[in-house]
């Protein structure tokens, strides 16, 4: 099942729906967030054609924690060796933009790359877990860890290359019914391919990043995991269009622009 997030001038504020190959259904208002989704949604009478909504990034998160060198490949394209545990950094949740808003390039960096990901979003609260971290998952998405990567270097550590405004594109909806164990992260600028993975090659299965990342902070309803990008990265510049395309789930497609 495929539940976006939408905004409509009708609505009061953004809600949730089940998203239809036409159409958006809204849930029932009693399950206007994640937390209050049920296992077997339940749609509401309201219904709109897809071009009468803008579609908002899915989530809303209290934290996004990403995942570095997950993929060999591109632990050694950039130079770096693999960890022995996973490489576990921020992304500030105001970097969220949602599938077709542009991701703005700073002045401050002249080297803005792509990073196509799964992204995991988490249905329940999530606290030094013992039973089966997938049972945590609400769904998956799609996501593109925009990287300032002079600066990212330049600073060693990663919170100002990660966190620009517009750096965190999520969506287009969030997929419920996928196996994250072995699905095609793919990145295209202006429709050529630059990163294709498998998440079967992560170093880190997203079932052990779950457990492991909840033992070091509560992870809540609607908080987002980035789960590591294939070899591949690249610039992108003023004018170019960035796909990312999970198996399973969709596209993520953003147009890059200039922060004036």
């Amino acid at each position: 099942m495929k539940l976006c997030r939408v905004a409509h001038e009708s609505l009061s504020e953004p809600r949730y729906a089940i998203l239809t190959e036409h159409t958006v259904e809204l849930l029932a208002a009693d399950e206007r967030g994640l937390t209050q989704i049920s296992v077997h949604p339940r749609s509401s009478a309201a219904h709109f054609d897809l071009a009468e909504v803008k579609m908002l990034a899915p989530v809303a998160p209290s934290k996004i924690v990403c995942v570095g060198r997950n993929y060999r490949e591109h632990a050694a394209e950039l130079g770096n060796k693999m960890p022995d545990e996973p490489l576990l950094f921020l992304k500030a949740p105001s970097a969220v933009i949602a599938s077709g808003d542009e991701i703005e390039l700073p002045a401050a960096s002249q080297q803005v790359e792509h990073e196509g990901e799964l992204g995991v979003v988490i249905g329940r609260l999530a606290h030094k877990i013992t039973d089966d971290p997938l049972s945590y998952v609400f769904g998956y998405t799609c996501v593109n860890d925009v990287t300032a990567r002079d600066l990212q270097r330049k600073d060693v550590q990663f919170t100002r290359g990660k966190s620009f405004d517009t750096f965190c594109p999520v969506g287009p909806w969030i997929e419920t019914d996928i196996d994250p164990t072995c699905v095609t992260v793919q990145t295209r600028l202006n429709g050529e391919v630059k990163q294709k993975g498998n998440t079967a090659d992560m170093a880190f299965s997203v079932a052990f990043l779950i457990r492991y990342i909840s033992e070091i902070m509560t992870l809540y309803p609607g908080d987002l995991i980035a789960t590591g990008t294939p070899a591949g990265v690249s610039r992108m510049k003023h004018g170019d269009t960035v796909e990312v395309e999970v198996t399973g789930i969709g596209i993520l497609r953003n147009s890059i622009g200039v922060l004036l």
